[in-house]
């Protein structure tokens, strides 16, 4: 049965925003990612791959606000310091001095982790009868998921 936000036990709510902070996280250090290969993309496929980075990172851009406001919906506290997101997430920064190559397999395995990361935060929804998380999650992790199958065509 669904549970209204407000109905979930206190300790049901941080775990979920536990798991929603861990998303956020993801998504934001994605995004950057994102963003850096954007700009620093060079090769045969210099325009196609800096026309699908932007269109990666203003995805990331609007869904690290829809997951945060979720959190905030469950009247916890969204993480917000750069910092915190660095150390939370298992998606690392880079330089942007690789390969077109390197950018495209390093982005895909990002989108990788966010939708795994994000497959657990619907499971664990599920689990609790948050069915508005669970719904972001997947809606999420379908899009993730299409990211990664996007660049994975581009390694051949």
């Amino acid at each position: 049965m669904t549970q209204p936000a407000i109905e979930l036990s206190p300790d049901a709510r941080k775990e979920i925003a536990e798991a929603l902070n861990q998303s956020v996280a993801e998504t934001a250090v994605t995004t950057m990612l994102a963003q850096n290969f954007h700009w620093n993309v060079t090769g045969m496929a210099f325009g196609e791959l800096h026309r699908l980075f932007q269109e990666i990172y203003e995805d990331h851009f609007q869904a690290q606000d829809d997951l945060a406001e979720r959190i905030r919906a469950l009247n916890e506290h969204a993480e917000g310091k750069l910092a915190g997101m660095l150390a939370r997430s298992k998606v690392e920064e880079h330089d942007g001095h690789q390969s077109d190559r390197e950018m495209v397999d390093i982005l895909m395995k990002a989108q990788e982790t966010i939708a795994a990361t994000l497959g657990g935060l619907g499971e664990l929804a599920a689990n609790h009868g948050d069915t508005l998380t669970e719904d972001l999650a997947i809606e999420r992790g379908r899009t993730h998921e299409k990211f990664a199958w996007m660049l994975r065509a581009h390694l051949g």
